[in-house]
């Protein structure tokens, strides 16, 4: 659960600390009460304030007692690391939350499945288009908002530079992997210059959800997605230009409401429902990865059966170069990241350098380009960016953030 310190509490009443995210007789205690505590989880401390409130009274990679001055005097706990996107575990959880969780690790399945569907039955997805489309990425928005508090925005601000390495990520290392394999694999022209193009673009909002999969940072996420967004407007026209030799206007006053639409807004919402409808919230965050899931899948598919036909015919010859440039972004954006920042930053800055609004791209090379093989790059991307991204994000779901993990927002 992204952002949240776990605790899983019985017979304690948490109500008044600040958000209960829980089930039955166990508690998932919000950050804010790790923060009312002063509760450093990492140490396996507690400060508490004058001497009152909790104590922990055991090492972190045990089972932690509490004990309250004012009811039962020892409380047995599990808490887990305090780092962003933590999720119960598997035997921790209901039947219905384990029903939810193997759902969601299929994420690649599903895209596949959209894939298929795209291709050989594309009416069955194209007719989410246009104004469908935005109200899907809006949904999917709302989704992860539903997920973060405004103190996870704050916390990241704390530290700009990773949202740095993540915009030069974006518009560094990608367009120049772009061009590499064009000009190396002697791609047509107008192939290559629809990879450079989708390679130009920003971060796509699949990334906020393969984060929250991977137990990245998603507050950090979203930021990365708003910035490298709103620096399409001038990054996207001007690389392109650069690389592929072909100046593509974006229209910056469309862009960037757009981005105010399906990105700001929808986030905003869903953080202050969980601000002040926490009750609300905590009832149906379980359910928010596998909406995300299935809207991702739906989103994916839409644009692969509008050129079904094209890529029927040309798609093939560029399975092995697209895909090559999602691989190669993933894995320099990661390993780059942790030069300097722990593993959870890490993962999130690769999903974000890996996976980019290859939808956008696929608007501007039809609407630009008269010739239609320069928007099937963006259409194979879609299908390599959305399973590179949940494989990984699956992946990473299953292997744990050391509990020594580097903090990168410390104050």
């Amino acid at each position: 659960m992204a952002t949240l310190s776990r605790f899983v509490v019985k017979n304690h009443d948490f109500h008044k600390h600040g958000a209960v995210y829980g089930r039955g007789p166990s508690y998932l205690i919000s950050s804010r009460t790790v923060r009312a505590h002063n509760l450093d989880v990492r140490a396996g401390v507690s400060l508490p304030e004058n001497g009152k409130g909790l104590a922990i009274q055991s090492k972190p990679s045990s089972p932690l007692a509490l004990s309250s001055p004012s009811r039962n005097p020892k409380v047995l706990c599990n808490a887990a690391a305090n780092v962003p996107g933590d999720i119960p575990t598997p035997s921790g959880m209901n039947q219905y939350e384990r029903i939810i969780e193997t759902l969601t690790t299929l994420f690649p399945v599903w895209v596949i499945l959209g894939t298929i569907i795209g291709i050989y039955k594309p009416a069955a997805v194209t007719w989410l288009e246009t104004d469908l489309f935005t109200v899907g990425l809006g949904f999917l928005m709302l989704s992860m908002g539903l997920t973060l508090t405004f103190e996870d925005f704050k916390r990241c601000l704390r530290n700009p530079w990773t949202v740095g390495v993540g915009f030069l990520a974006q518009y560094l290392i990608k367009p120049m992997l772009g061009f590499a394999i064009a000009m190396t694999l002697k791609l047509s022209a107008p192939l290559a210059t629809g990879l450079i193009l989708v390679s130009c673009c920003p971060g796509g909002q699949a990334s906020n959800v393969a984060t929250y999969i991977s137990k990245g940072n998603v507050a950090l996420s979203v930021l990365m997605t708003t910035c490298s967004t709103i620096g399409a407007i001038v990054m996207t026209p001007l690389l392109t230009k650069l690389l592929a030799g072909q100046l593509v206007p974006v229209d910056a006053v469309g862009l960037a409401i757009s981005t105010f639409q399906v990105v700001l807004v929808p986030t905003v919402v869903g953080v202050l429902a969980n601000e002040f409808f926490p009750k609300f919230t905590s009832k149906i965050i379980s359910v928010t990865p596998l909406i995300g899931v299935i809207l991702t899948t739906l989103l994916c598919a839409s644009p692969i059966g509008q050129v079904s036909e094209v890529l029927k015919a040309q798609g093939g010859q560029l399975i092995f170069p697209v895909a090559l440039l999602h691989a190669a972004a993933f894995a320099i954006g990661y390993w780059i990241s942790k030069l300097s920042f722990g593993e959870s930053t890490s993962r999130t800055i690769s999903i974000e350098c890996g996976m980019q609004s290859s939808a956008l791209g696929f608007l501007l090379a039809q609407k630009h380009f008269t010739n239609p093989l320069v928007a099937v790059p963006s259409a194979v991307s879609v299908v390599c960016m959305a399973l590179g991204g949940s494989g990984l994000a699956v992946f990473w779901r299953n292997k744990p953030i050391p509990v020594d993990d580097k903090d990168d927002f410390m104050e």
